[in-house]
């Protein structure tokens, strides 16, 4: 599958590389975290000196890094993970799905600490909605009924608890060597097994 099939997904990725390196380049990181990071403390309220309302503010954040290592990896998973999405979704379907994702992951963040004053930034929020989605379209379903629940509803709650065990293993034992936004990652993901489905519904609706 080349870019051109994947549009969407090219887009946001060089969108992101590109800002984000201008931002790294430019020497101004400390301030443009603030300016565009999502802050939770920040939520329903005007703060002086920030020029964006805090309710974009869950998008803006997916146009910052920390570094190089965080931006090559957010933009390797985005490629690999987006273009197949991308192809079952369609365009539409990936960008709903990622700015869903990025609202979701800033919702997370908020929920586990809505008295943060520190910066949320990065594309990995989004881009778990990405993986979310990933896993559930084209990961193999080897669950069965348990109980009551479908097959379809036992493997997308192993989903979840295997991504969700994968970070706070990673906060805890502290693998990263950096501060992560685990909650946000844990927020994007559900999105995306959440919308997954529906959206593939939605694509296909008129087939």
């Amino acid at each position: 599958m080349t870019w051109r099939e994947a549009p969407a997904t090219a887009v946001l990725a060089v969108v992101t590389a590109v800002v984000s390196v201008l931002i790294l380049f430019s020497g101004a990181l400390p301030y443009w975290t603030v300016q565009a990071g999502f802050i939770p403390a920040r939520v329903g309220e005007a703060v002086a000196g920030l020029w964006l309302p805090w309710v974009l503010t869950p998008l803006s954040a997916t146009l910052v890094h920390g570094g190089w290592a965080h931006l090559l990896f957010n933009v390797v998973m985005l490629g690999y993970c987006g273009r197949e999405v991308e192809r079952a979704l369609g365009a539409g379907g990936l960008l709903a799905l990622y700015g869903v994702g990025a609202f979701a992951a800033a919702a997370g963040q908020w929920a586990a600490g809505p008295d943060v004053v520190a910066p949320m930034i990065g594309a990995s929020g989004a881009i778990s909605a990405v993986v979310g989605a990933y896993a559930l379209l084209f990961g193999e379903r080897r669950a069965k009924a348990w109980g009551p629940l479908p097959a379809d509803l036992v493997h997308v709650l192993w989903l979840a608890a295997g991504w969700i065990g994968v970070q706070l293993l990673i906060g805890a034992t502290g693998a990263a060597g950096a501060p992560i936004a685990i909650a946000a990652h844990i927020g994007g993901f559900l999105a995306g097994l959440a919308l997954a489905r529906p959206l593939l519904l939605w694509r296909w609706r008129g087939a």
